[in-house]
């Protein structure tokens, strides 16, 4: 097929579905760099593990009551990533090695704050991305910190343009938009698993089978898993424990809303297929959401793409300070053809509404 259609791009996916080690944050790791190897030996040169998988998903969070949190709270602290630091570097040493992206969640311990962070490495081991979950969800919200939205972007890399988010915000349309407007073909998704139930799983699996529908492109999604002994680690009381079982629906669907090979359900394995890129092209000529499709004039997005800032510095204490080197003069604004209209939105130099997407700067 790539003989006659050279135009054709065909990246091969592992969407992978496994336990994670509840007592030894390393053990995690170990299985993260073993699933790895597994995948790139057989082709697989987009990889997506679970939700906060490094070192595990805070399952304690939805099944403790906030009084007895503590305890565990502190462990996953102390478990947590640093970013860049060990775990990083590991993983970036397995993309290099192997010439394979890898989607990872982890639990991102930034001083005293945590955050469900997903890093994407690129096949040459650097790290792409790092975006952290805007909004932690229900019983999360007492675990992680909110994210910025400096992450809601899309990344180049080695097999394409590829985005991603975390759980719930698939039902956070204007988050999805933000990443569609920045022309997204690969959507890596993450779910925790082993939570809520059935109905989980198959509210999962419609939600990202339509994100696939309307960003038109590949959706890799993947949820973790816990074992009977982990379920029962994470419930000490039996009446909670069908709390933490499905939810899985690890799965990788193409730009027509297709499942490319059967979803996995409860259980570990590494889902595989391969998604041919000019699917992406196919859909759009129907319905690009972001092109031909779309009403900017009607509806529109304000996205503020600036990093989140925790200390201001005076624009008077910056001019004083750069007024000590005479040497150093200020350089004007060049003009541009596009300035921020009253209302925040960037506007063309005509004063019309830019569409798609308008972008806050500092």
């Amino acid at each position: 097929m790539s003989e006659t259609r050279p135009e054709t791009r065909i990246v091969r996916a592992a969407a992978i579905q496994i336990a994670p080690d509840l007592d030894r944050p390393e053990g995690t790791l170990e299985r993260v760099l073993n699933a790895v190897d597994e995948a790139a030996a057989k082709g697989a040169r987009f990889l997506v593990f679970p939700e906060t998988f490094v070192p595990y998903y805070p399952y304690f969070s939805f099944v403790l009551p906030p009084a007895l949190q503590g305890a565990e709270h502190l462990k996953l602290y102390e478990r947590a990533v640093a970013v860049p630091g060990p775990v990083t570097q590991a993983v970036s040493a397995a993309a290099r090695r192997h010439g394979v992206v890898i989607v990872l969640g982890v639990n991102e311990r930034d001083h005293g704050s945590l955050y469900n962070a997903q890093l994407i490495f690129d096949a040459d081991g650097t790290l792409k991305l790092k975006r952290r979950k805007i909004t932690p969800t229900y019983h999360e919200r007492m675990i992680w910190g909110q994210g910025d939205g400096a992450g809601l972007t899309v990344v180049e890399t080695a097999v394409g343009r590829v985005g991603a988010l975390a759980c719930w915000e698939h039902y956070n349309p204007l988050a999805r938009y933000a990443l569609m407007a920045r022309h997204e073909e690969i959507h890596a998704a993450q779910f925790p698993g082993s939570l809520v139930g059935q109905i989980f799983a198959d509210q999962m699996e419609v939600t990202i089978r339509h994100h696939a529908l309307e960003a038109a492109c590949f959706v890799v999604n993947a949820t973790g898993w816990l074992t009977d002994a982990q379920v029962a680690q994470v419930c000490p009381d039996e009446r909670l424990r069908g709390a933490c079982r499905g939810g899985n629906c690890t799965a990788i669907v193409s730009p027509e809303g297709k499942h490319l090979a059967e979803p996995l359900g409860p259980g570990e394995g590494i889902l595989i297929a391969d998604m041919d890129l000019a699917l992406v092209t196919k859909r759009k000529r129907m319905m690009d959401s972001v092109g031909h499709y779309a009403r900017p004039e009607l509806l529109s997005l304000l996205h503020d793409d600036r990093p989140a800032a925790f200390v201001h510095q005076p624009a008077g204490a910056q001019t004083a300070s750069r007024s000590l080197d005479h040497e150093q003069q200020p350089v004007p604004d060049e003009p541009s053809p596009r300035a921020a209209g009253r209302d925040g939105a960037d506007r063309d130099a005509d004063g019309a509404p830019d569409q798609r997407v308008a972008i806050l700067r500092r």
